[in-house]
């Protein structure tokens, strides 16, 4: 079943459940889809495409709760609805590592490209994207790589 037949069903599940929450999250999914559409961009609505929105708007979201839990309390309510977004977009997208395997992978690129100082963080993130994009969090692996690096460099 594609992404787009998926978000369907779960739309229709939703209606049929009166769950707002995700229909309204659906309903941004599929007009930020519509608009790359529509943009003159020459592209289609395949699975690729939904992949790419949806993980931008998980990248988005992901940004939007580091400054809504610098608001505190303040935010609860924007922060709740944001975390509930960006589960639901997390099922369509593929698995990320995590922290361990992410920084056994940070240590053995650091390695085999012979990083030994802060300095290099672009090329340990070049590395790193080149051959494991899907695979990581980049700012997971970056975050990893400064503690690593400044480890080795002490």
């Amino acid at each position: 079943m594609s992404v787009r037949e998926k978000i369907q069903e779960k739309f229709k599940q939703a209606r049929r459940d009166r769950d707002e929450p995700t229909k309204n999250v659906i309903a941004m999914l599929r007009a930020k889809v519509l608009n790359v559409v529509k943009s003159g961009a020459d592209r289609e609505e395949d699975d690729a495409l939904w992949q790419e929105t949806i993980a931008a708007y998980a990248k988005q979201l992901g940004k939007t709760m580091l400054e809504l839990e610098k608001a505190g309390d303040r935010a609860a309510e924007a922060m709740e609805e944001t975390r509930f977004e960006l589960a639901f977009c997390e099922q369509f997208l593929p698995k990320k590592l995590d922290e361990a395997a992410t920084e056994a992978l940070v240590r053995d690129v650091i390695a085999k490209v012979g990083i030994s100082s802060p300095k290099e963080m672009g090329k340990l993130m070049g590395a790193l994207m080149k051959d494991h994009k899907d695979e990581i969090d980049g700012a997971l692996a970056r975050q990893l790589g400064t503690k690593i690096l400044a480890e080795s460099a002490s």
